[in-house]
């Protein structure tokens, strides 16, 4: 596989060892499951039937595609970039180095307005902004599908990686996606039942020191929330003031320690009932506030 590698022939199973081996070496905290899914990619193979081809000889063009995956990979780039795929909410999504991979933890976000929607379940309006690969926007409408769902983002790429996920998720019919900063993008005049949004906010000083697959691979647009993280949610608050209906829900994923600190600032703009959830590893994740009720 390199100038150090054996130059029989190659099998499946041989491939998978050695790549193993050397992703061991590189300090690869799942060494085996990186090289299955890797070459299960290649091949079209699940991991199931790439042990059932155990001994089937590669061909030169899959051991050399194989070979380019081996060295992305060692370089850091993320699993998902180089698959081209996540899983988000029990569904698999497109992605680039245009949007950020999608986590576990903003699954709380999708969660916490699919239950302050439930009550609710014909024809409403949602609004995802910096909806990146469109994982949040896309899970919604599937789950409310006669509700009409509006994603923004201020790149036109990564739209068109959530345009690709909506196609192959059917739910192109209830989605829409505009260019757009936050809600510049929207009229004036539009109102929403719910805002979920998970913005930029990792500080900008602490983006040098996240993971080489983060820092190197991921798009900062996506990541940097300015100087203290916390860009984004004066901004959030004001224009969901104006864009939501009496009653209407502000949910946000926030950064670990930041929840109290972005409460506080919803509450001073004028938003009422808030509350907080926690992700699965226990820090307070999602922030969910309203607009006032009509009076």
């Amino acid at each position: 596989m390199s100038e150090t590698a054996p130059t029989e022939a190659w099998t499946v199973q041989k491939a998978v060892l050695w790549a193993t081996e050397d992703f061991r070496k590189k300090g690869i905290e799942s060494p085996r499951l990186e090289a299955e899914l890797l070459l299960g990619h290649i091949l079209k193979l699940d991991r199931v039937r790439l042990i059932l081809n155990a001994q089937k000889p590669l061909t030169d063009l899959e051991l050399g595609a194989f070979r380019k995956a081996i060295v992305r990979r060692r370089g850091g780039e993320p699993m998902a970039y180089i698959l081209g795929h996540r899983e988000f909410f029990g569904r698999r999504f497109l992605v680039d180095e245009n949007v950020l991979i999608p986590r576990p933890d903003t699954e709380i976000l999708l969660e916490t307005v699919l239950s302050k929607t439930k009550h609710r379940t014909l024809f409403g309006r949602a609004l995802d902004l910096c909806t990146g690969s469109g994982c949040l926007a896309i899970s919604f409408a599937k789950a409310r599908p006669t509700w009409r769902v509006t994603g923004t983002d201020l790149s036109a790429q990564a739209l068109e990686v959530a345009r690709k996920n909506a196609l192959s998720h059917g739910a192109l019919w209830g989605v829409r996606f505009l260019v757009g900063d936050l809600f510049q993008a929207l009229p004036s005049e539009e109102k929403f039942e719910i805002i979920m949004s998970n913005p930029p906010y990792i500080p900008t000083q602490d983006v040098a020191q996240l993971g080489v697959g983060v820092r190197d691979f991921e798009p900062h647009l996506a990541l940097d929330g300015g100087q203290d993280g916390l860009d984004f949610y004066p901004r959030l608050a004001h224009g969901a003031l104006g864009a939501l209906i009496p009653g209407g829900v502000l949910a946000v994923e926030v950064g670990a320690g930041q929840a109290q600190k972005v409460e506080q600032l919803f509450v001073q703009a004028g938003f009422v009932a808030p509350q907080r959830f926690k992700d699965y590893g226990g820090h307070e994740r999602v922030v969910c506030v309203r607009a006032a009720p009509r009076s």
